[in-house]
C-alpha cells in the first residue's frame, strides 16, 4: 500500500478540537465532518485539500478529547496519511480503528514542508519527499494493521473475517 500527495504542515499539540471543532460533533456523518476539518487551525484546508494529500505535524498530534470524529473527519476530507513526530495514543488507536494510516517519524516531520509532494510506502515504512529528493525510515505497518486499514477500519475487518 502507498499514499502520495501534497503536504499540509502543522506544529505541536494539534488537538482534536481544532481537527474537528466541538460545535460540529452533533453529526456523525463523515462527509459533513469533512467540511469542517481543520477549520479552526486552517480555514482554507477544506478548500485546498485533494484526495490523497498528506498531513505532517510535529509532536502530540491528536491530543485532547478521545473523539473518534477527528480521524473520521481527516479521512473523509481525502487525506491519505498523517505523519507526525508523535501522536496522542487515543488518536493513534482511533485512526487505526477507522482505517486512517498514520506514521510516527520525527525525522520526516522535521524534513518535510507544506506543499512538498510526499509518497509513503506502508509496507516498508519509507517516506519519500519527492520535492526535495529525500527519504526517511518510518515505522512500517504490521500485516494485521495493513489488513485493518485496507478494510477501511476495524469493524469492516471483523465483519469481513467472520
Amino acid at each position: 500500500m502507498k499514499a502520495c500527495g501534497k503536504v499540509f504542515k502543522y506544529g505541536d499539540n494539534v488537538d482534536t478540537d481544532v481537527i474537528i471543532p466541538a460545535r460540529y460533533l452533533n453529526s456523525s456523518d463523515p462527509a459533513e465532518l469533512a467540511t469542517h476539518c481543520m477549520e479552526d487551525i486552517d480555514k482554507e484546508f477544506i478548500n485546498k485539500v485533494n484526495k490523497g494529500d498528506i498531513i505532517v505535524a510535529n509532536k502530540n498530534f491528536g491530543c485532547g478529547s478521545s473523539r473518534e470524529h477527528a480521524p473520521i473527519a481527516i479521512k473523509a476530507a481525502g487525506v491519505s496519511c498523517v505523519i507526525a513526530e508523535t501522536f496522542a495514543r487515543i488518536f493513534y488507536r482511533n485512526s487505526i480503528n477507522i482505517g486512517l494510516p498514520i506514521i510516527e517519524c520525527p525525522e520526516a516531520a522535521k524534513g518535510i514542508d507544506a506543499g512538498d509532494e510526499v509518497e509513503v510506502d506502508f509496507d516498508s515504512g519509507i517516506i519519500t519527499n519527492k520535492t526535495k529528493g529525500t527519504s526517511f525510515q518510518g515505522q512500517a505497518f504490521p500485516e494485521f494493521m495493513q489488513k485493518i486499514i485496507s478494510a477501511e477500519g476495524l469493524v469492516n475487518y471483523i465483519n469481513e473475517n467472520n
